[in-house]
């Protein structure tokens, strides 16, 4: 059995949706250990505890952040993690805290990346006006939405879309995306060839 950490910061959309993916099978021999937030008040937190599930607030308000990182992944090793997933978790994680789970963190993005990294990136790509955007799942690295690419998934641009309609239905395709990443990585069928990630194939499946 894997055992995934959640790192979040608010609503935990993202979250609710491998939470339901675990327990339907569509993540199959894995659980979520632990779910972590920086903040007291998040939604994800209220979740987590609603579901029966580990849930644990980190306060970063006021910490130094090596503190803070510290404590963070002192409650990740403690529950043995296997994948670390972010689900709106709203700080930059610190070189050292990434490489104490090298290729082992994973992140959404909303966009197709590399246009349109960093924060608001659906209203980033609406007010340029391109007509595909969508979401990435990357691995995590040292630097902000960097990480070699796992899944992406096309959304197009509708004439009558807002942001908003626009970022709805961005958010429906990473609740698919993740838990299709997560399964990737559980299953440890692939390699990272530079920037690529490339599927291997046993051959019992050829």
């Amino acid at each position: 059995m894997k055992k995934i950490g959640i790192l979040l910061s608010g609503r935990g959309s993202n979250f609710a949706a491998i939470a339901r993916n675990v327990a339907n099978g569509q993540i199959p021999d894995a659980c979520i250990a632990v779910v972590i937030s920086n903040r007291p008040d998040a939604g994800g937190i209220a979740i987590a505890k609603e579901l029966g599930l580990n849930a644990r607030v980190i306060p970063s308000k006021g910490v130094a952040r090596e503190v803070h990182d510290r404590a963070v992944v002192a409650a990740l090793q403690e529950h043995k993690v296997d994948l670390i997933c972010l689900a709106g978790y709203m700080r930059l994680l610190s070189p050292w805290l990434v490489q104490q789970f090298p290729q082992r963190i994973l992140n959404i993005h909303p966009s197709l990346l590399p246009a349109f990294p960093g924060l608001e990136a659906q209203q980033q790509a609406f007010a340029y006006g391109v007509k595909v955007s969508g979401c990435t799942v990357h691995f995590v690295d040292e630097e902000l939405d960097h990480g070699a690419i796992l899944v992406q998934k096309a959304v197009t641009v509708l004439d009558t879309d807002d942001e908003h309609t626009l970022a709805a239905r961005i958010l429906e395709q990473e609740h698919i995306a993740y838990s299709e990443a997560i399964r990737m990585v559980l299953e440890g069928k692939y390699e990272v060839v530079g920037r690529r990630l490339v599927r291997t194939v046993t051959a019992k499946e050829v």
